[in-house]
């Protein structure tokens, strides 16, 4: 199963994103989240590191999929993917230090720059598909060091989220990377 997640937590045109000052992405913008926890679920797990990363806790959160990865010569990885929306009025100035680096709002607009150099590598397309479309998607990767080669989107099943059956068929296909 996977072990970690990721939220994007947005507000009207803005999307809140952690600098972080450890790998992996130190250095680079990128959303919030962590590592569950011996047997909890993606959402639990999502919601408990939202809350603990920047105290928030009134939103509406969307399973959006997953962000996976694999290079060569190396394992596959992956993380849960959630929308999180906040009132456009909702008061949160930043920036904000905490413990793995700098909260701040940046526009999407800024986040998906051509030019932008300072964001994860697979954000932009993460976030531009996780906006357009209610949809869930396999957001896989492949990586040469900290470089994409290619990135694909792939429609997955909404009930990967909650289904453990559905999480293990899903999967499959990248147990042989492993």
């Amino acid at each position: 199963m996977l072990k970690y997640n990721i939220c994007l937590i947005k507000r009207g045109n803005e999307i809140l994103l952690l600098n972080r000052e450890r790998s992996s992405w130190m250095g680079r913008w990128n959303g919030i989240g962590g590592k569950l926890e011996p047997d909890e679920e993606p959402r639990s797990a999502m919601i408990r590191e939202l809350e603990e990363e920047t105290g928030i806790t009134d939103y509406d959160l969307h399973f959006k999929g997953i962000v996976t990865w694999s290079s060569r010569g190396s394992q596959f990885g992956g993380m849960y993917l959630y929308l999180a929306e906040v009132a456009d009025t909702m008061d949160y100035p930043t920036p904000i230090r905490m413990d793995e680096g700098i909260l701040e709002w940046k526009s999407v607009e800024w986040i998906l720059h051509k030019d932008n150099g300072g964001v994860a590598s697979n954000l932009p397309q993460v976030l531009e598909r996780s906006l357009a479309s209610d949809d869930c998607f396999d957001h896989h990767c492949f990586f040469i060091g900290d470089h994409i080669e290619e990135q694909l989107a792939t429609l997955m099943p909404a009930a990967f989220e909650y289904d453990h059956a559905c999480r293990s068929r899903y999967l499959d296909k990248y147990r042989a990377l492993a």
